[in-house]
Order: C-alpha cells, then sequence, then structure tokens
C-alpha cells in the first residue's frame, strides 16, 4: 500500500506542470513570509511589498529552475524578470476585463489563479528555461 503511495507521487512529481504548481504555492508562502518579516520589522508596507516582490522573484527563479525545469544557469535570470513582468501585465488585463464585467476583485482573482498558472508555465518553458530538445525542435 505504501508502495502504491510512493509510486503514485513519483508519477505526478514527474509532471512538470504539478511541480510548478507545488513550487508556486511554497514560492507564494516564501513571499509572505518575507513581507511579513519586513512589516514585522516596522517597515512601511510600500518598502516591504517592493523588498518581499524582489526577494520573492529571486528565490521563485531558482525553485522554478531547479525544481521545475531541472535548470541552474543564472544567466536566465533576466529573461525570468521579463516573463514575470509580461504575464504581470496579463494579469491586470484579465483582472480588469472581469470588473469591467462587474466581477468583484476576489472573485475576478480566484477565476484566473489557474490559466495564469498555465500561461506562466507555458512562458517559461518556452522563453526561459528551454531545453535543448525544445531548442532543435523551434529552430
Amino acid at each position: 500500500m505504501i508502495r502504491r503511495i510512493v509510486d503514485l507521487i513519483r508519477r505526478l512529481w514527474a509532471i512538470p506542470f504539478l511541480r510548478f504548481l507545488v513550487v508556486g504555492g511554497i514560492n507564494t508562502l516564501f513571499s509572505f513570509a518575507i513581507y511579513a518579516l519586513f512589516i514585522l520589522l516596522g517597515l512601511h508596507y510600500v518598502l516591504a511589498a517592493l523588498l518581499a516582490t524582489i526577494c520573492g522573484i529571486l528565490f521563485n527563479f531558482n525553485t522554478t529552475g531547479r525544481i521545475v525545469f531541472k535548470n541552474k544557469d543564472n544567466r536566465l535570470l533576466l529573461r525570468f524578470f521579463g516573463v514575470y513582468t509580461f504575464t504581470y501585465f496579463i494579469n491586470i488585463g484579465l483582472l480588469k476585463l472581469l470588473d469591467m464585467a462587474g466581477v468583484g476583485s476576489l472573485v475576478s482573482g480566484a477565476i484566473i489563479v489557474l490559466p495564469m498558472a498555465v500561461i506562466s508555465f507555458l512562458l517559461m518553458r518556452r522563453f526561459v528555461f528551454k531545453t535543448l530538445k525544445q531548442d532543435v525542435k523551434t529552430s
């Protein structure tokens, strides 16, 4: 019984998108913990949010690269920031569309979580952490 559970977990962990979702949860907890630490240290929320975002992106780059895409190349950091910026604007655009449709902000955020995760994963895989096999296909 335990062996089957372990085998199932290994098979699921082999799926990059599922790893991306798990790592995304860890990244979110890390970023919030850093934000909370800065708030508790007495920083203004604007500065706390900025520093937490920077720390979070750097942490996310390492966890996403190493765990999800099995890539340790730090030279990809600029591309990572670029995709992060691009997805931020997609996120804001979708939130704006839902706002114009009369959907509340919290519900809108919940609606777009999974689509944004898919978009982020695909962009990271295509433009940041592409593998040699993918490079050959797209050349």
